[in-house]
């Protein structure tokens, strides 16, 4: 139950058959259960994502690790701890020379959110209440502040930073002085193998620690290797911009909420972004990505808008991150801000700017973001991209953010990509938590607490069994209470007709 004493309420539908897959096209290989939520308090969505559900609009849904064609692993970015990579810091630079100067980049392919597809509940098979089973008073939404240093979404894959190209082997020639302008210089020194040059390199730079740690323990002042820090994400973000760019870039963060002036004003210029980005990038039909599917998949939202004395003064919900160019919206990043993280849903941006690189771009000015929060709220320090999938290449690109995690399917436990990678590579499923004995701390282990919500009255589950009416239930809220987890189960309503 929310600080302001409402339920999340939700119902469940299984998981039996399969449909077709966005990431490898199977037709009949994703598997996952699912569940439709009425009305969800950010506590209990941060506790399910952790449990490796995600939402999609107001559907919420786990893959069946084991059984679908390919695997989805919720992934956490460690937000405090993040430096960005050599192709993370070209990213920025690209943007800031584009904003400072108007250059545009040769166009290139971003595997940012493209390769993610939405999950829709139709396509599911699934098909909710046609009312709300339950009156539910929502809180009046705040009027949330903007911040510019915000925004959303995921990124590209960066290539691995090459070595400089080594020089070709010197050709033994015979010990003669050559002619004007031929063979090697006399007066030069012999060349080097590279090799050689790279062990010279890191001994200098061995030594130099040695002694950069001997001054250090004599003078804790930091004199000269306090400017050898290397730069900040926000740093890197903010470079090389004048006072007086040739295009501005503003960052609004707005409520999802139809009754915020705001995100009123700015709806129908984002939606047509929106179209324009299904279309072009992912090539769908108008029909399919107009107004109602848009406000479907992208403004229905079950969270509840929540404040609280030790969160961050934006509060917590869902939110649109929206990037105005010269006054119009060029791209939106949706996302949600929970008591834990911020969690990226989606990314959408105008096609004309797609050699920016903006889903790479946003994802970095999202952590940025969640830095900024945790400053507000300490435990809010992680940046969650949605789920990895090792087994689609184009979905790979998540990793780079690091340091992070992926989330163990079997034990809801966090581990390190690094010690991941290896065992993924060998199968596309596997139980990522090494320790054997180890299991699920938050296993159903009393059935007669799960709480349900029947004919508008909140029961355990051990009165409604005595009161139903019917086909036995047992096996199907027994499944349901064993993915959410037994804390999960005792907070959250299963309705039941």
């Amino acid at each position: 139950m929310a600080a302001g004493g409402s339920y999340s309420i939700v119902e469940y539908f299984g998981g039996d058959g399969g449909y077709r897959c966005g990431y490898c096209k199977h037709e009949t290989g994703n598997f996952s259960h699912g569940m439709w939520s009425h009305n969800m308090t950010v506590q209990d969505y941060q506790d399910l994502i952790d449990r490796g559900w995600r939402r999609s609009g107001k559907y919420v849904y786990k893959p069946v690790m084991d059984k679908t064609c390919c695997p989805q692993y919720t992934i956490r970015c460690h937000a405090l701890n993040f430096h960005p990579s050599k192709t993370h810091k070209k990213t920025l630079k690209k943007v800031n020379r584009f904003l400072s100067k108007g250059e545009m980049p040769v166009e290139r392919h971003d595997e940012g959110r493209e390769g993610e597809p939405m999950v829709s509940a139709h396509e599911e098979g699934v098909q909710p209440s046609p009312q709300d089973p339950l009156e539910v008073d929502h809180s009046d939404v705040q009027d949330i502040s903007t911040s510019p240093d915000t925004d959303t979404t995921n990124s590209a894959a960066p290539t691995p930073a090459r070595e400089d190209a080594a020089p070709a082997p010197e050709e033994k020639t015979p010990n003669v002085t050559p002619k004007p302008g031929k063979g090697a210089d006399p007066c030069r020194p012999l060349g080097r193998k590279a090799k050689d040059i790279r062990k010279e390199r890191r001994l200098q730079k061995e030594q130099q620690k040695q002694q950069e740690a001997k001054s250090s323990s004599v003078d804790p002042s930091p004199s000269k290797s306090s400017s050898n820090q290397p730069k900040s994400l926000e740093e890197f973000i903010t470079e090389s911009l004048p006072n007086d760019p040739l295009h501005r870039l503003e960052v609004r963060l707005v409520p999802v909420s139809f009754e915020d002036p705001d995100f009123l004003a700015s709806y129908q210029q984002s939606a047509a972004v929106y179209a324009r980005y299904q279309m072009t990038v992912h090539g769908d039909a108008p029909y399919e990505c107009g107004e109602s599917e848009f406000k479907r998949f992208l403004c229905d939202s079950p969270l509840e808008a929540e404040t609280a004395p030790d969160g961050p003064d934006v509060g917590y919900g869902s939110f649109h991150q929206q990037y105005w160019l010269d006054g119009r919206i060029v791209a939106v990043g949706v996302l949600d801000i929970l008591p834990s993280c911020v969690s990226s849903v989606y990314l959408y941006y105008h096609p004309d700017f797609s050699s920016l690189s903006l889903g790479t771009y946003s994802a970095l000015r999202e952590i940025a973001f969640t830095r900024q929060l945790q400053k507000q709220s300490p435990k809010l320090a992680y940046y969650y991209l949605g789920f990895y999938v090792h087994s689609c290449p184009k979905m790979r690109y998540k990793g780079q953010y690091r340091p992070s995690d992926l989330l163990c399917p079997e034990t809801y436990t966090w581990v390190s990509i690094e010690r991941c990678i290896p065992r993924l590579e060998i199968s596309a499923y596997s139980r990522l938590n090494e320790n054997t004995h180890e299991g699920d701390a938050c296993a159903l282990k009393e059935l007669g607490r799960v709480l349900v919500l029947h004919r508008r009255t909140v029961m355990p589950y051990v009165a409604y069994a005595r009161k139903r009416k019917g086909s036995n239930d047992e096996k199907e809220v027994e499944q349901y209470a064993s993915l959410v987890g037994q804390t999960c189960a005792e907070r959250i309503l299963l309705y039941r007709a």
